[in-house]
């Protein structure tokens, strides 16, 4: 293959901030760090770039129910996310966000492009909307039954039982997913980018080679029904960048999530003076590659590729697919602890291991990686324990003051594994690993079969062996050099220890070294042991599995009282006009109710954990309304609202039906 100097510039698809990172999501960030370390060991100019995709309704809803803004909710996550990354030793050039001065800038040019060139329409669209929150709903906050299977409890697009695709205003029975009541459709003026302007565009750049075959079958299906028109917008609320001169618009978090590719890579250019264009111009030499996932196909080698056009910069290179994660050939399963976090496997097992694993099970087609786990701990312990580190191991300790002998026993077999590395670099650079580790395994098994015939344990004991014995053992420490260099991609940290113990750096087909000195050995790699996996699956229980509700203890109960004490009880229906946290106050928030009266109620009410200000604002409710005045700390708190539940976050607000106007006497 040839090995002129490319200019490459690579990316992964961008972790959504509302969640923590686990296996699933590593089969892609393993695959695509793998590829870029090879890349950068071979000499290229490579640089890798990600960010926290930070925008959209889930974010938004996820902030209020924590009680938190969003800007706050996205920096936890991303904290969380560079932390785990970098454990894995996933080797960013750049992580950044897509909340971000440089993709707002690159949202809006592109926009500006598209909108310039009459790519953009206007239509009058009905959506589902929550009246309590006042809000449209995307079709993943709506539930219902399937209009297909009749399949209770429904996603507003699809059904999980018989995989039937609908439109939400299908739904029977539908409810809101944020507040529980049943959604009304309201019209609402959206945006929309006419997809079907760039078919020849897309058709011709799909057909070049930048696809993989069962990607562009896929591709073939959509355009033979027909490029749909593309909503880009959403309304306000809405947590993510306004479109320019279109008040309480939104732009819709998948126009901005990929141009975050562009946004990290322009703060790295900033920071390291690279020149932009140079990659995203639409005269740019260099390549641009796009590792993602097969469920976001239809955005990454459809949308985001007309995107670039109608914008003025270059196409993606090509973009690679890879399948989903099972383990022990199944989906991922919360109930049984194989829906495993990646900080949860850190607790437990080593990076390197699953590194080494994902990359020998990886091929370059969309196939589903299957995570066996008897399998792993097998593989782990024969293959890197047991072929590859055990070669440093048994040559070591036979290395008289540290000193390689001054030539080769072999220089023969040297040559051969040398000569392997042009086939080993193929596999790499076309994402097929485990072609990469069988052939990497096999050279492997020749060292050691290499170190067998030799026996140095057995030269070791005989006199006037002594030079033999370090020709030999200075042999299989060069062998285990170049199996370093071939695993390098692989695993990043362990070349760290390998670069310290032989004290020369790992490198690529290297030169032997002789008569060099190294360093005392000291163990590379334990073996794996099944209780770490057993405690890994159990602490992926633990961390996961929501508990089952403790039953309710049954009220005990009161005394009796008669008609004309309950009659005393004055109880209206409010509207909380406004609701806002007490400073100070660790469990009260303050709500301003509308009872009917000219003037609004201020009440305190403790629901602090259960509920935010977001949360209740233009909720009806019910409230005792001549409970006398009681001073606070805080105010004057002027009535009591209703609630049921033990307390805490276990506080459910007495709601009425649709219809109840504020200020009605309950009777």
């Amino acid at each position: 293959m040839t090995n002129s100097k490319r200019k490459i510039l690579v990316t992964s698809a961008l972790p959504y901030a509302n969640g923590s990172i686990h296996l699933g999501h590593l089969v892609e960030y393993i695959q695509t760090d793998i590829w870029v370390r090879f890349q950068k060991l071979r000499g290229h100019e490579c640089y890798y770039v990600c960010a926290d995709d930070a925008h959209g309704t889930p974010i938004m809803l996820r902030a209020q129910k924590e009680g938190i803004n969003p800007e706050k909710l996205i920096a936890h996550y991303q904290t969380e996310h560079q932390a785990d990354f970098a454990d894995f030793a996933i080797g960013f050039d750049n992580y950044h966000s897509t909340h971000s001065p440089e993709n707002q800038y690159f949202s809006n040019l592109i926009y500006k492009g598209l909108s310039d060139g009459g790519h953009i329409e206007r239509r009058t669209i009905r959506q589902f909307y929550d009246p309590i929150k006042e809000m449209f709903l995307p079709d993943r906050f709506i539930r219902g039954e399937c209009p297909h299977c009749g399949a209770k409890d429904q996603y507003g697009d699809s059904c999980e039982v018989c995989s039937k695709t609908y439109n939400p205003t299908e739904l029977k029975n539908p409810k809101s997913a944020v507040s529980g009541a049943t959604p009304i459709e309201k019209e609402s003026e959206h945006l929309f980018v006419n997809l079907s302007n760039f078919e020849s565009l897309l058709r011709e750049w799909t057909s070049s080679g930048s696809l993989q075959p069962e990607v562009l079958h896929k591709l073939n299906e959509w355009f033979k029904v027909g490029l749909q028109a593309w909503d880009i917008s959403r309304n306000d609320p809405y947590f993510g960048f306004e479109i320019p001169d279109e008040p309480g618009k939104y732009f819709y978090v998948w126009l901005d999530a990929p141009i975050g590719y562009m946004a990290s890579f322009k703060n790295l250019c900033d920071r390291e003076h690279i020149d932009f264009d140079e990659f995203w111009g639409a005269d740019s030499q260099a390549q641009l590659y796009h590792f993602i996932g097969k469920d976001i196909i239809y955005f990454h080698t459809l949308f985001w590729p007309a995107m670039l056009s109608g914008a003025g910069f270059r196409k993606p290179s090509a973009v690679f697919v890879h399948g989903f994660l099972t383990v022990d050939g199944q989906k991922m399963s919360k109930s049984r602890g194989t829906f495993i976090n990646a900080r949860t496997y850190l607790n437990h097992l080593e990076p390197e291991y699953l590194r080494y694993y994902f990359a020998a099970k990886l091929g370059n087609g969309v196939n589903d990686v299957d995570l066996n786990l008897d399998d792993f701990l097998q593989r782990v312990n024969a293959d890197l324990v047991g072929k590859f580190v055990n070669i440093a191991s048994r040559c070591a300790r036979f290395i008289t003051n540290g000193q390689l002998a001054p030539e080769l026993a072999n220089s023969t077999l040297y040559q051969d594994f040398i000569d392997e590395g042009d086939a080993i670099a193929e596999a790499y650079e076309s994402r097929d690993y485990n072609k990469a580790v069988r052939d990497i395994m096999a050279l492997a098994a020749q060292a050691n079969q290499y170190i067998d015939e030799q026996k140095p344990w057995v030269l070791a004991k005989q006199e006037g062996k002594e030079a033999e014995l370090q020709a030999v053992c200075s042999q299989g420490l060069n062998l285990f050099r170049v199996l370093m260099g071939y695993l390098a991609p692989i695993l990043p940290l362990m070349v760290k220890q390998v670069e310290e113990f032989l004290a020369a750096p790992i490198a690529w087909q290297p030169e032997p070294l002789l008569a060099h000195t190294i360093n005392p050995f000291k163990p590379l790699m334990t073996r794996v042991n099944k209780k770490q996996i057993d405690a890994m699956i159990e602490g992926s229980k633990e961390s996961l599995a929501t508990p089952p509700p403790k039953p309710p203890k049954a009220p005990v109960a009161a005394d009796t009282i008669g008609y004309e004490d309950f009659s005393k009880i004055e109880l209206r229906i409010a509207r909380i006009v406004k609701a806002e946290h007490v400073e100070g106050a660790q469990k009260l928030l303050r709500l301003s109710l509308d009872v009917g009266e000219e003037k609004l109620r201020n009440v305190f009410a403790g629901i602090k954990d259960a509920y935010t200000p977001e949360d209740l604002t233009g909720r009806l409710t019910v409230m005792v309304a001549n409970l006398a005045p009681r001073q606070m700390r805080f105010g004057v708190s002027e009535g009591m609202v209703l609630a049921a539940g033990p307390g805490k976050e276990d506080i459910f607000l007495l709601t009425p039906d649709e219809g109840a106007q504020p200020g009605m006497r309950i009777k």
